[in-house]
C-alpha cells in the first residue's frame, strides 16, 4: 500500500516502542522518514529496517530539547527528502485541497493523572491543550492537528517486573522500569479488550491521522474505546484505550510531511 507515497515524516522518539512502530508503519504506506532517537544506536536501525524494506529514511539523533534540534531535525526532511512543506508538491497536485498533519502522542495520565506521576501527567495533558488550540490556527491551512492518548501498551517501560526490576539507561542514568504483575493484571482488567495494547497497534492509531481519509478530523476529542465504567469519577490508571485528544513539539511524532512526536515508550 502506498497511500502515503511521496509524504515526508518526521517522527521524534522513533528508535524504540511506539516512536518505531510508527516509523515502520508510515514506511509501510510509502511515507519517506526522518528518524529521530535519543540515542544514535537505535535511530539508526530503524532506518536500516525501512531501507531494508525498500524505503527511504535518514536519522537525525539526539536530544530534541537542545538549541539548533529542530532546524536540523526539518533541515534534513527538506535537503535530503525533498522538503516538508506541502508547497513543495502544489505542482503535482493543482485543484486539490491539499492537508498536512500533525499527531502527538498523550497518554491518559494526561487526561485523568496517575499517582506518582505528576510531571509526566501534566506534560502528556498540556498536548492536549496545545493541539485543540493549534488546530483552531492552522486549519485555515489545511492543517489537520490530532493527538492520541494511549493507556496501556506493552513495551520495556510497562514489562511486568520479575525477581529484578529491569533498568535502561537514558543520557546515561540508569532508570528502573516495570509494573508489578498484579498492578498490571488489574490494568488488565479495566481494559474494554480485557489486554494491554501492542506498539503495532498503537502505530495503527497513530497512521489512521497521517491517511488521507482523517483530512476532516481535526482537533476534537477522538475515543478509541469505550472507558471503563464512571471512570471520569474513581482514579485513572493506564489503561489500553487509544483516545486520539488533541498535542508538544517535545512529545510530537510528525506524520508525512507533517509531524508526530514523544514515540520513545
Amino acid at each position: 500500500m502506498s497511500n502515503l507515497a511521496g509524504k515526508v515524516a518526521l517522527v521524534s522518539g522513533s528508535g524504540r516502542g511506539i516512536g518505531r512502530a510508527i516509523a515502520l508503519k508510515l514506511a509501510h504506506h510509502g511515507a519517506k522518514l526522518v528518524i529521530n532517537d535519543l540515542d544514535d544506536a537505535p535511530g539508526n536501525a530503524v532506518v536500516d529496517e525501512i531501507k531494508a524494506l525498500g524505503g527511504e529514511a535518514v536519522a537525525v539523533n539526539g536530544d530534541v530539547t537542545k538549541p539548533g534540534f529542530a532546524d536540523n531535525f526539518v533541515g534534513a526532511a527538506m535537503d535530503k527528502l525533498g522538503g516538508l512543506d506541502i508547497i513543495a508538491k502544489r505542482d503535482a497536485e493543482a485543484n486539490r485541497e491539499v492537508f498536512r498533519k500533525v499527531v502527538n502522542i498523550s497518554s491518559l495520565a494526561g487526561l485523568y493523572g496517575s499517582a506518582g506521576q505528576i510531571s509526566y501527567s501534566a506534560a502528556k495533558a498540556s498536548l492536549i491543550g496545545f493541539a485543540r488550540t493549534l488546530c483552531k490556527e492552522w486549519g485555515r491551512y489545511k492543517v489537520n492537528v490530532n493527538c492520541v492518548a494511549f493507556g496501556l501498551i506493552n513495551t520495556r517501560l510497562t514489562q511486568t517486573i520479575e525477581t529484578k526490576q529491569a533498568t535502561i539507561d537514558v543520557a546515561g542514568r540508569e532508570i528502573k522500569v516495570g509494573i508489578q504483575p498484579q498492578v498490571k493484571s488489574t490494568f488488565e482488567k479495566m481494559v474494554p479488550l480485557g489486554r494491554g495494547g501492542t506498539p503495532e497497534e498503537a502505530a495503527g492509531a497513530v497512521y489512521l491521522f497521517c491517511a488521507p481519509e482523517s483530512n476532516y478530523i481535526s482537533g476534537p476529542d477522538h475515543s478509541g474505546g469505550r472507558r471503563f465504567a464512571d471512570v471520569r469519577r474513581r482514579l485513572a490508571y493506564f489503561v489500553g484505550i487509544v483516545k486520539p485528544t488533541p498535542p508538544c513539539w517535545r512529545t510530537m511524532r510528525i506524520c508525512p510531511r507533517f509531524s508526530t512526536s514523544n514515540a520513545n515508550s
